[in-house]
């Protein structure tokens, strides 16, 4: 069988030209990153900016947070219950605060069953531990994640305020979940995981297994 000269001869490999594709094995390809997102998502280069990001909107959530936490209607439900009253209304003039009609079925079923009675405690609760894994860098993309969810769930409800820009720092930081917490717990955490930072990228099994 004759052979791949491009793949037995070095110097043709190292001549041959760079291509953003990268075949890793057969019929799988990796396609590359642009080198701007490769910079900001992937290096560290730009960990000094995650942290701010990732501070930042820490603090929204923790405040948020202990402002409920502070609040007995949270703790009661009576809060969430109003909260979602409200949402549900269907005014007899403009629009409703909710758009979508299967929503607003979902919050009234809630609303229904007096989930309200413990969804305050896990939302409130839950604010605070977003609020705390992301200032201090702990599991950063899951911590965006359901920060991000969060802010879903109110523009959903009609809640608009900063709901927008925290939902969309919360998908940069999840892009940039392998390097967002490089200044903080993740830096130690994800590699404890299985997901460590190596200083050197692999060399693929594809480029250095002989052909036949």
């Amino acid at each position: 069988m004759a052979r791949n000269p491009s793949s037995s001869d070095p110097a043709a490999r190292e001549s041959a030209p760079v291509s953003p594709e990268s075949i890793v094995s057969e019929g799988v390809v990796t396609v590359s990153d642009p080198p701007w997102a490769f910079a900001l998502f992937n290096t560290t280069r730009f960990a000094w900016l995650w942290l701010i990001i990732r501070v930042y909107v820490g603090w929204q959530w923790l405040t948020s947070g202990w402002g409920k936490f502070n609040n007995p209607a949270w703790w009661s439900g009576d809060a969430l219950a109003g909260f979602w009253g409200r949402a549900v209304e269907i005014p007899a003039d403009g629009r409703p605060a909710i758009t979508y009609d299967w929503y607003r079925s979902f919050i009234q079923f809630m609303l229904d069953n007096q989930w309200y009675s413990w969804f305050g405690k896990v939302i409130l609760l839950g604010e605070l531990a977003i609020g705390l894994a992301l200032i201090v860098g702990a599991l950063v993309g899951i911590a965006a994640f359901f920060g991000g969810f969060l802010n879903w769930n109110f523009i959903m409800a009609g809640t608009a305020s900063s709901n927008g820009l925290l939902f969309a720092l919360a998908i940069a930081l999840m892009l940039a979940w392998k390097v967002a917490g490089w200044y903080g717990l993740d830096r130690y955490l994800l590699p404890l995981l299985g997901t460590p930072w190596e200083r050197t990228p692999r060399r693929s099994q594809a480029a250095t297994a002989p052909t036949v």
